[in-house]
C-alpha cells in the first residue's frame, strides 16, 4: 500500500466533504439534533400522569386519599367530575390516562374497619403507560391503608404500628433511575451509525454515477488504497460526532463518564470502522447513491434503533428475535457503552462485547474490498 497515494485519496474526498457543506452540516449537527430530540422526547420516566376524579363520598376521609395523588409528582389532577360517562369523555379525548372512583360509603366502611375498594380506570390504548400508572395508583392506595392502620392503632393507645417485612430499594450505577443516563450512550451508537453508513454508502456509488470510477481504476491507485483512503475523512468525521455527544449530554443532560474516557474512545473507534466498511460496502454493491443510502437506513439505522437494546429490552422480546439481536453490531457497543459510562467497568467485564466489535469490524473490512476486487473484474 502506497501512502502517498493513499493521502491523495483521502485529500480528494475531504475535499469533497468539505465542498458538500450541507452533508458537512448535516453529518455535525446530527449528535446534536438526536440526543436533544432522544433526551427530551424519548423519555422512560412517567411523571404528571393526567388524572381524572370521580368522589362519591366527598368526605374528610376521601380527601386525605386524594391528597396523596395531588402531593405526588407523578399524578395530575385535571378535574372532577360525577358520572362515568364525564370519566369516559375524558379518557376518549385523550385528556386523562386513568380515573379514579371513591365509592359513596368509602369513609363509613373505612372509620368502620371494613374492607372497602377504590376504582381505578386505565386508558388501555397505551398499555404500558397505563399499566405503569395503575402501579403507581395501587401504591398510593397502599400507602393510605397504612395511614389508616396507624392512626387507628395510635387511637388505641397501642404502640406505633410496624411493618413485619420493609422492603429496601437501592438502585446502583444509576441511583435517580434518570431514563436520560441510559439513552444517552445509546444515542452515540445511533449517530455513529447514521453518520457512517449513510454518508459512505454514497461514497464509491457516486464515483460509478458521475463516471469517474474509470477514470481511477486507470491510474496506478489500487482497490485497497482507493477504499481506506475514501473512510478516513469521514473517519475523522465521525469521532468528532462522537465528542460532540459525549459533550452536549454532559452539558445538557448532566451525563457524566464514570469509566474510562480513553476505552470509550477507542471502543467508539472500533464501532465507526466497521460501520464504514459496512456503509462502504453497500456502496460498492448497488452503485446507486439513493438505493445505498436507503438500503443504509433499512440495514444500520433499524436495527440499532429497535433490536440494540437501545430503548426496547432485549430480554423481552420474542426469543427468535432475542437470537437476531446477536448479529446486531450495535447490541454489543451499547453494552460497552453503558458498561463504561454507566458502571465504570472495563475490559476485564466487557472484552466479550468488545471481541464480538472486533469481529464485526474486520468482517466489514474484508467484505468491502472482496466486494470491490468482484466489481472490478
Amino acid at each position: 500500500m502506497n501512502i502517498r497515494r493513499l493521502n491523495a485519496v483521502a485529500k480528494k474526498e475531504f475535499i469533497h466533504v468539505v465542498r458538500d457543506w450541507r452533508s458537512l452540516f448535516l453529518a455535525l449537527a446530527i449528535p446534536i439534533i438526536l440526543i436533544l430530540l432522544y433526551g427530551y422526547a424519548l423519555t422512560l420516566d412517567l411523571r404528571h400522569v393526567p388524572t381524572v376524579i370521580w368522589d362519591q363520598s366527598k368526605s374528610n376521609v376521601s380527601r386525605d386519599l386524594l391528597s396523596l395523588f395531588h402531593g405526588s409528582p407523578y399524578f395530575d389532577v385535571k378535574g372532577y367530575h360525577n358520572s362515568y360517562r364525564e370519566l369516559q369523555l375524558e379518557l376518549n379525548r385523550g385528556r386523562a390516562m386513568i380515573a379514579v372512583v371513591i365509592p359513596s360509603d368509602f369513609a363509613d366502611k373505612v372509620k368502620s374497619g371494613r374492607k372497602t375498594e377504590i376504582q381505578v380506570i386505565g386508558d388501555g390504548s397505551d398499555a404500558n403507560t397505563s399499566r405503569l400508572a395503575m402501579g403507581y395508583a395501587s401504591t398510593v392506595g397502599q400507602i393510605f391503608a397504612l395511614n389508616v392502620v396507624a392512626r387507628e392503632m395510635e387511637l388505641q393507645g397501642k404502640e406505633g404500628f410496624e411493618q413485619p417485612v420493609e422492603l429496601v430499594q437501592r438502585s446502583w450505577y444509576n441511583p435517580e433511575l434518570r431514563s436520560q443516563n441510559v439513552l444517552v450512550p445509546g444515542i452515540i451508537a445511533l449517530v455513529m451509525i447514521v453518520v457512517a453508513a449513510m454518508l459512505t454508502s454514497v461514497t464509491i456509488a457516486r464515483e460509478w454515477e458521475t463516471g469517474t470510477m474509470e477514470q481511477l481504476i486507470s491510474t496506478p491507485l489500487r482497490g485497497p488504497e482507493l477504499i481506506i483512503g475514501k473512510v478516513i475523512p469521514y473517519f475523522i468525521i465521525g469521532m468528532a460526532d462522537v465528542a460532540i455527544a459525549v459533550a452536549v449530554g454532559k452539558w445538557i443532560f448532566n451525563v457524566s463518564i464514570v469509566g474510562n474516557a480513553g476505552l470509550l474512545f477507542a471502543m467508539s473507534a472500533l464501532f465507526l470502522t466497521g460501520a464504514l466498511f459496512f456503509g462502504m460496502t453497500l456502496s460498492i454493491t448497488f452503485k446507486s447513491q439513493v438505493l445505498a443510502s436507503q438500503i443504509a437506513i433499512v440495514a444500520g439505522f433499524m436495527p440499532t434503533l429497535i433490536l440494540s437494546g437501545f430503548v426496547f429490552a432485549i430480554e423481552n422480546m420474542p426469543i427468535p428475535i432475542q437470537l437476531i439481536t446477536f448479529i446486531v453490531p450495535a447490541r454489543y457497543f451499547i453494552a460497552i457503552l453503558r458498561g463504561i459510562y454507566l458502571k465504570g467497568i472495563g475490559l476485564e467485564i466487557l472484552w466479550i462485547d468488545a471481541l464480538f466489535l472486533g469481529v464485526y469490524t474486520l468482517i466489514m473490512i474484508v467484505r468491502a474490498h472482496k466486494k470491490f476486487r468482484f466489481k472490478l473484474e
